[in-house]
């Protein structure tokens, strides 16, 4: 093993003036051996390949000495467009111990988008997948109003014209090379996350060591794990979720990654690793709910009557520990009796059974999803941040406390309070720098106390809990002046099994109206329990949507939905769309938020038509 050299070899005393190259040195040096990094062949079968933590010191160590012969230097922006592969992994941390910083782009963006975060951070180099991806960045190598000059390419046989990945590794270390290592000062920058751009372009937030390490001691506080923990890294590396829980949290507790580089494959990796936690956002856990659903709803009914006296059960449980309180002796065995007989078998067959910590962020989550989780014992402990918060500012959490349909307390690293209109207001160690200026100035956006607006809309309750309610630009004004969430009226359509996703729509307008997206796991199970041909749910989403007993049933989950609304939250017309949306087809951003813009244009003739009379 290969001595961890520099200015990282001692752990600072005070957590806050440690970087990452202090944590990647203390782990070669006191857990050499234990697993840091995971990964499968290309295609996701065959065995994992994995590097020990000391390998992984070693091998960014090589790796940042082929960097360096490329000519990236101190402060220099790195951009990396690759999934989650061990070439992106191993670069961000090469990178950061040569003090460069490096800056993942989402592989779903658009041609204008690469070009304006190229030209905003001046990086000279950038890091791709494979053919495809060098093809979009090639002509920015042409552009005058880029500084890009070089493309490294991760895949074998796919560098024509360019600096093979594998060659990185071929050049030599040079003499005294270790002493520009690890150089990096708390208050220096780790990276630049770019906003996923759903209310514009992009916006180049600057995150220190200070900011993520501050942020991590925090999320430690609120977390209960297994040491040495394994983590399922699925979420893109261009987001602050994946870039706390998958690079700078496992560095920070010598915990096990597991990379997995095709996110639609993410199930069969949980069903392999069983893990101890999972995180995902509220689509990742919407689809989970439907997927099972969709099985319970084709149960026997004496089956599925002892599936749902668990489920009561479970929720019981629930319901004391979110009250702070010992649940009876009397509900506690049978709790522990229908966990081991039914709950945790169907648990083992998705490979949640050994579910310790699961959370998501993001967007306000369906209570009637976090509701079914309680029902498998599985509290979802939401929260909430921005990349501008470093990732998470409140958290529940199993040690200090959760609500359901809250998205907790601040965590030790922030203080929140809310404005008079509503808005969230954040400030503390954990908050970015600023965002980032083509001259490579850094332009803050707190006020004259330190205060970040972030543009959520929230309450918080007695006994400190953050409510959250909407987005401040996304609330719905109508001609008649009420101020409408949006996404209270959504997660209310969204509680019936059809319905996969919605967005309403009302500005300027007497009335909400609203397009509707069938769920593509859910609705072929509940049409085929409903009596719909074979051949009608074989037809997929498209042609259940047009199915009349389909419709029927969507019109009277818009009806059921509108009893639970206010007059003006009540959605007056619909349109029920034959395709789902995605991060692929525009809709949805790569983190699964939805893009209203996008969706606002691409159906503009058909909210038209929903309010011509």
């Amino acid at each position: 093993m290969t001595s961890a050299p520099g200015t990282a070899a001692d752990l600072p005393d005070d957590p806050a003036d440690r970087t990452l190259p202090h944590l990647l040195a203390r782990n070669a040096r006191e857990y050499p051996g234990l697993p840091g990094l995971s990964w499968q062949p290309e295609d996701g079968d065959g065995h994992w390949t994995t590097f020990s933590w000391a390998e992984i010191h070693e091998h960014t160590r090589r790796l940042a000495a082929g960097y360096h012969a490329l000519g990236v230097r101190l402060g220099d922006h790195v951009l990396m467009m690759m999934t989650n592969r061990p070439e992106h992994w191993l670069s961000d941390l090469a990178l950061v111990r040569l003090g460069a910083v490096p800056v993942s782009v989402y592989n779903t963006s658009a041609p204008e988008q690469i070009t304006h975060i190229a030209r905003n951070c001046r990086a000279r180099l950038a890091v791709v997948e494979g053919a495809a991806q060098a093809a979009v960045w090639e002509p920015l190598l042409a552009d005058a109003d880029t500084p890009l000059e070089r493309l490294v390419v991760a895949r074998a046989g796919a560098e024509e014209g360019h600096v093979p990945y594998a060659g990185l590794l071929r050049e030599p270390v040079p003499e005294g090379f270790d002493a520009e290592l690890d150089a990096a000062r708390p208050e220096d920058p780790l990276t630049v996350v770019y906003t996923s751009g759903t209310t514009g372009e992009p916006k180049g937030v600057v995150l220190t060591h200070r900011a993520v390490m501050s942020n991590a001691l925090a999320l430690d506080a609120v977390v209960e794990l297994p040491p040495h923990v394994e983590h399922i890294c699925y979420l893109p590396f261009a987001h602050i979720a994946e870039r706390m829980l998958g690079i700078y949290l496992p560095c920070h507790r010598a915990s096990h990654v597991r990379l997995c580089a095709d996110p639609t494959r993410v199930g069969e990796v949980v069903r392999k690793v069983r893990p101890a936690q999972f995180f995902g956002v509220p689509r990742i856990w919407e689809k989970l709910s439907a997927a099972v659903r969709a099985v319970l709803s084709l149960m026997p009914a004496d089956q599925r009557a002892v599936i749902d006296e668990a489920f009561e059960v479970a929720r019981e449980h629930v319901g004391y520990r979110e009250r702070g309180e010992t649940p009876p002796a009397e509900l506690e065995k049978r709790y522990a009796r229908v966990r081991e007989d039914v709950l945790l078998p169907m648990l083992a067959a998705g490979g949640l059974d050994r579910v310790t910590w699961s959370a998501s962020a993001s967007a306000p989550m369906a209570a009637d999803v976090v509701e079914f989780w309680a029902g498998f014992g599985i509290v979802i402990m939401d929260a909430w941040g921005l990349t501008e918060t470093t990732g998470v500012a409140t958290s529940n959490s199993p040690k200090t406390g959760f609500r359901l349909g809250s998205v907790g307390r601040p965590v030790e690293s922030v203080e929140i309070r809310v404005a008079e209109d509503g808005e969230i207001l954040v400030r503390g160690t954990s908050v970015f720098s600023g965002y980032l200026q083509p001259d490579g100035s850094v332009r803050s956006e707190l006020d004259a106390d330190g205060w970040l607006a972030t543009g959520d809309i929230g309450r918080i309750d007695e006994d400190g809990y953050l409510w959250l309610t909407d987005r401040k630009k996304e609330m719905i004004i109508t001609s008649t002046g009420k101020n409408v969430s949006p996404a209270l009226v959504e997660n209310a359509l969204k509680e019936h099994p059809l319905i996969g996703q919605a967005m309403v729509h009302g500005d300027e307008h007497s009335y909400l109206v609203a397009l509707l997206v069938l769920d593509a796991e859910a609705a072929p199970a509940w049409a085929a329990a409903h009596g719909v041909e074979a051949v009608e749910t074989a037809g997929g989403p498209a042609r259940l949507a047009r199915h009349p007993v389909v419709r029927a049933e969507v019109e009277r989950a818009v009806a059921a939905a509108n009893t639970r609304l206010n007059r003006s939250e009540q959605v007056k017309r619909y349109e029920l769309l034959t395709e789902e949306w995605g991060p692929a087809t525009g809709e949805l951003t790569p983190s699964l938020k939805m893009r209203r813009r996008v969706i606002r244009d691409k159906y503009a003739d058909a909210l038209a038509e929903l309010y011509r009379e």
